[in-house]
């Protein structure tokens, strides 16, 4: 997974606030329950010393997603009496929260997007009789996204109609155009619903390598609900996947391993790595928990261990912060990946790896 979304966030010096909140629109009165919650988090952010200026500013912002039906949630944070970043939860986070710190609060965010599988959803309506001498209209929705982020902010839609008398001939010219958009948004699923006999035609006359990451599946097909195209069937498929990116990387640091090539494992291995920006992609069995410290300094490649290893390096004043704020700005300062892989598919000594992009500073791979 590629965190450069979260670049905005590190533009700006700290302190931040950074406060999720379930803004659900499921309830008899969804503004009045926001209010309540911003109410409680704003008195968490005045205790922890947050200033007038940055609550003026989050106060705003909350609750701005009003268009957005159903359930969901709000990222927000702010700094130096300003806006940094905004950001839709697919999920309501579990426990609304609020947090005034050095380092932006972004793991939470960065959870929500995981494990960011791109793919195109198909709706494919049809009401006729099953034959292409019949009379009337076969009508196609499509639209790309990246799951599960896109449940709340979907991405490209397409809309196309044709009469039942052409659909054979069209669905040829479809099919090529859902293949170029695939390689554009370098999708791993086609996800196909709606008339069988009409999505058959459509699947068949795909492009072999589309075809191949073709799923169908059932079920209810609206598509004016503001949120994803297929969102209930959308869950059920990628539900516990690895983007294939993202296997890929899993794939190559198990090789590598195995054949003692260039990975680290554990948390003081990947902090040095980290440190001289060797760390290509960061794995992880588990987001880190609360209570797992790093040192750091104004820059993202300074965390260690103590602070005595900072103050060795010449860092004035180190600060200690959640390890999951540190090791999120390390990659995001040295355009690192994450990956989080469950133990039943790659255990890690102590929950944590890297693969490399070198092995020794002045030897590049």
């Amino acid at each position: 997974m590629r965190l450069s979304f979260l670049e905005p966030l590190y533009t700006e010096s700290g302190p931040f606030a950074s406060v999720y909140l379930d803004t659900s629109r499921d309830t008899e009165h969804p503004d009045r329950a926001i209010a309540l919650r911003w109410r409680r988090l704003r008195a968490d952010l005045t205790r922890q010393g947050a200033d007038r200026a940055v609550l003026g500013v989050l106060e705003e912002a909350v609750g701005a997603d009003v268009e957005l039906p159903g359930v969901h949630g709000q990222a927000i944070f702010a700094a130096n009496g300003s806006l940094v970043m905004e950001g839709e939860l697919a999920r309501p986070p579990a426990r609304d929260s609020a947090r005034y710190s050095t380092l932006p609060d972004a793991m939470p965010l960065v959870s929500q997007h995981l494990p960011e599988i791109p793919y195109l959803a198909v709706v494919v309506h049809y009401g006729g009789l099953p034959t292409a001498t019949a009379h009337g209209w076969v009508t196609v929705e499509a639209e790309s996204g990246t799951w599960p982020a896109s449940n709340v902010t979907p991405g490209e839609r397409l809309h196309h109609r044709v009469p039942v008398a052409s659909w054979h001939q069209s669905a040829v010219r479809l099919g090529h155009q859902l293949d170029a958009w695939m390689r554009r948004s370098h999708g791993d699923a086609v996800v196909v619903a709606g008339d069988e006999w009409a999505g058959n035609v459509l699947v068949r006359r795909l492009p072999h390598a589309l075809r191949d990451k073709v799923v169908r599946v059932g079920g209810p097909t609206p598509t004016d609900t503001r949120r994803a195209l297929l969102e209930p069937q959308l869950d059920a498929v990628f539900l516990g996947r690895l983007a294939a990116h993202d296997q890929d990387l899993v794939n190559i640091f198990i090789g590598r391993r195995a054949l003692g090539g260039p990975v680290t494992e554990g948390l003081a291995a990947t902090v040095a790595a980290l440190q001289r920006s060797q760390v290509a992609a960061l794995l992880l069995n588990n987001p880190p928990g609360s209570s797992l410290r790093l040192w750091t300094g104004p820059q993202p490649t300074q965390l260690a261990l103590s602070e005595e290893e900072l103050v060795s390096f010449g860092v004035r004043a180190p600060r200690e912060e959640r390890a999951d704020d540190a090791l999120v700005r390390a990659l995001v300062g040295t355009a690192a990946e994450l990956v989080v892989v469950p133990e039943s598919a790659l255990k890690l000594d102590e929950g944590v790896g890297a693969l490399l992009r070198y092995t020794h500073p002045w030897a590049p791979l």
